[in-house]
């Protein structure tokens, strides 16, 4: 069972994420938060696969929690979840750690799809979100595209293919079928691309790839 956190100050928006991720029968809510602080005091007792964060929240916001639980829980993914999809929440949520953004419009299908995807190692953008993600970067692509093709240079073939499937969103084990590797192999090769490409995690390796131009999204 994938074991989720969710915190939303709305008692009705989480009774009804509950009822939608209760609908994945390999998913089960087993905590829920009404703001920041009580999140990551919940997140460290039941220590979940994923924490699922309203950004907007009293005391403690979601992103800051987000922060927080990446830095004490390790093992916890940490996925956004809003009715926003401004820039600025997008990139601090990005650079914080949070490997999962979802907007609470969209198809409960991909709500589902995102938190089964961040608890498989794995990283999930709204489509939406993915699209402001991509025309954001835009107007400085030739820049940031050549010093992408420069950091992945320095990787080796197999090491920049691994990270042309993170790219695409792939998960591990989706990755080790892929080019036919035992799914531990696959684990040593993500870690030692996001340690010389120095990002935090995925989600940003994944933009590293996307600006190199290994994946086309």
């Amino acid at each position: 069972m994938i074991r989720v956190l969710l915190a939303d100050d709305e008692a009705m928006i989480r009774a009804g994420v509950r009822a939608i991720l209760g609908v994945g029968e390999d998913i089960e809510v087993v905590a829920e938060a009404g703001d920041g602080r009580q999140a990551v005091s919940l997140a460290q007792a039941h220590r979940p696969d994923v924490a699922l964060l309203d950004i907007r929240m009293p005391g403690l916001d979601g992103l800051a929690a987000g922060e927080e639980i990446v830095r004490t829980l390790p093992g916890t993914a940490v996925a956004m979840l809003t009715t926003f999809s401004e820039d600025a929440y997008v990139a601090r949520a990005l650079s914080g750690g949070a490997t999962g953004f979802l907007l609470k419009s969209g198809d409960p299908h991909e709500l589902i799809a995102g938190v089964r995807a961040v608890a498989s190692g794995a990283a999930f953008l709204s489509p939406k979100v993915a699209r402001h993600v991509i025309d954001g970067y835009g107007a400085q692509r030739t820049v940031r595209g050549a010093d992408a093709r420069a950091r992945t240079a320095a990787l080796t073939p197999r090491e920049r293919e691994v990270l042309g499937l993170v790219g695409e969103g792939l998960s591990n084990p989706e990755i080790a079928a892929r080019l036919h590797l035992v799914e531990g192999t696959v684990k040593a090769y993500v870690s030692a691309v996001l340690d010389r490409l120095g990002v935090k995690n995925r989600v940003q390796a994944a933009i590293v790839a996307y600006e190199a131009g290994l994946v086309r999204l």
